[in-house]
């Protein structure tokens, strides 16, 4: 298995002997063979269901997208998106300036342009044994971190224009996704309502954690991530996303803030961003009530894996039973019972303790925090979580969790009895072919089928994890979503 950006850090698989796997095919991609391998035709005869690849990636031609930059907005603007390209995690990115990602598209000639050209996507999807693909950006995930306003909603909408156009003639079998612009609810909503009405894309990709240089109360440089105590009610927007039947879907980046901001070392930046963005976005709508005040949307986190999911959920319903709104009150200091703690004092406090009674009963009956508003001390009621089930009924209605086809901890996801009151988390398959870590895109699918072959997770798990749960997520929001595809027979059952 090749090393992924997931939380659990996958590795290589060994094998008995101690040498490592590297994939199934080991050779260059021929130009003129784009028929599946031996493992590949056997997965797929074995499995009997459609694959749905739900993170894949697609590479922008930028000069293509440069001139529609420069035919929705005046050639300045144009220039200035130029030069943001070069600088995606530098100056005028809003996040503190790091170590540019760089060489991130696919090495051999044959994959990098299968991600670009379309029609070659197209004749390989079966190659890779996949039925259906969701294409992600490439640039246009870097565009919605751009500080500069005029850019982001001209970059966005020029983007989007190329998706729609460059990759539209092949829905039956795979579909783009419109890159969202977040900074404000309203632009948010702007390029929403014109990527789905105007231009007829069905999905779109967003970004949760948007820099902000000061916020209201004074504090600088901070991450708002949308939900939970930011500036701005964005419950327009989601409530604009139920009534487009979009699934917001969160691929942040988790670099250029937190600790992940070194100017040297692009790998030291990249370990876990993905996780961190999308763990902040997910516990901001949790804590801020989204997923209770709109409990019919379905979220997707993408890139990020699962192991992350499976500790924030664990961790709600651990904090919720010590820490709601009346469990909390147990700690209050004003609780303290002063009669037995002068008895406990008198019996116990010896040594250097015995003559200082008066200092240790007000210790005990004060507190560094004593002094908080007694009408907020319930974190827990903007969540509107009134209690473990309402927790899990978020995590197994409305969240889904894009993972990589290589990392063995995605079977976390499906272990009998692992998470509190014993449910499976939503995850699913997300090839990130077009980026660097897919050394290799025929192997995609048989890196997934691992978690077969090493008994991690039984067949029907796998059907979930590669079909079932995204097509759930996708038919839940927009029954008509695979309308057209050559899947629509499948997914409607």
């Amino acid at each position: 298995m090749s090393g992924k950006d997931t939380d659990g850090g996958a590795a290589r698989r060994p094998d008995p002997a101690g040498t490592v796997v590297t994939g199934t095919h080991s050779a260059t991609p021929s130009p003129n063979d784009f028929s599946p391998s031996a493992k590949v035709r056997a997965i797929r005869e074995e499995i009997g269901h459609p694959v749905i690849d739900g993170d894949g990636h697609l590479v922008e031609i930028l000069p293509l997208v440069i001139e529609m930059v420069g035919e929705v907005a005046d050639p300045g603007v144009a220039q200035a998106f130029t030069s943001y390209l070069g600088t995606m995690f530098g100056e005028g990115s809003g996040f503190t300036p790091v170590r540019q990602p760089f060489w991130g598209s696919p090495g051999p000639t044959v994959d990098r342009l299968t991600t670009a050209l379309p029609a070659l996507m197209y004749e390989r999807l079966d190659q890779f044994g996949l039925d259906f693909a969701l294409l992600y950006p490439g640039v246009g995930l870097a565009l919605m971190s751009c500080a500069n306003a005029e850019v982001r909603q001209a970059g966005t909408r020029a983007i989007n224009t190329y998706y729609a156009e460059i990759f539209g003639s092949y829905g039956d079998r795979m579909t783009p996704t419109a890159v969202i612009p977040m900074f404000t609810p309203d632009e948010a909503i702007a390029e929403l309502d014109h990527a789905v009405g105007a231009l007829g894309l069905k999905a779109v990709v967003m970004t949760g954690v948007v820099p902000r240089p000061a916020r209201s109360d004074g504090a600088t440089g901070w991450i708002d991530t949308l939900g939970h105590d930011s500036d701005f009610d964005y419950d327009p927007l989601w409530a604009r996303c139920q009534e487009l039947r979009i699934v917001p879907a969160f691929h942040g980046i988790g670099f250029g803030w937190g600790s992940r901001t070194s100017r040297s070392n692009y790998v030291y930046n990249h370990l876990g961003n993905f996780a961190a963005a999308q763990e902040a976005i997910c516990r901001s709508l949790i804590m801020g009530g989204v997923t209770t005040r709109f409990p019919d949307l379905r979220f997707a986190f993408l890139e990020g894996g699962v192991t992350w999911a499976a500790q924030l959920y664990a961790d709600l319903i651990g904090h919720w039973q010590k820490r709601n709104g009346q469990a909390i009150r147990a700690n209050d200091p004003a609780a303290i019972d002063v009669a037995l703690a002068d008895r406990l004092i008198a019996a116990h406090a010896s040594g250097p303790l015995a003559n200082r009674h008066d200092v240790i009963r007000g210790s005990v009956r004060s507190n560094p925090s004593a002094a908080v508003d007694r009408a907020t001390v319930d974190e827990f009621v903007t969540s509107g979580i009134d209690g473990a089930a309402d927790v899990a009924r978020i995590f197994t209605e409305q969240l889904f969790f894009g993972c990589e086809a290589d990392d063995p901890l995605n079977a976390l996801a499906f272990t009998p009895g692992m998470l509190p009151l014993g449910i499976r988390l939503n995850a699913f398959f997300g090839s990130d072919i077009g980026h660097w870590d897919v050394p290799d895109q025929r192997n995609v699918l048989p890196e997934a089928w691992e978690l077969v072959e090493d008994g991690h997770v039984g067949r029907e798990a796998f059907g979930d994890f590669v079909f079932g749960n995204v097509a759930r997520m996708l038919t839940d929001a927009n029954p008509a979503f695979f309308d057209g595809t050559s899947i629509k027979v499948a997914t409607a059952k």
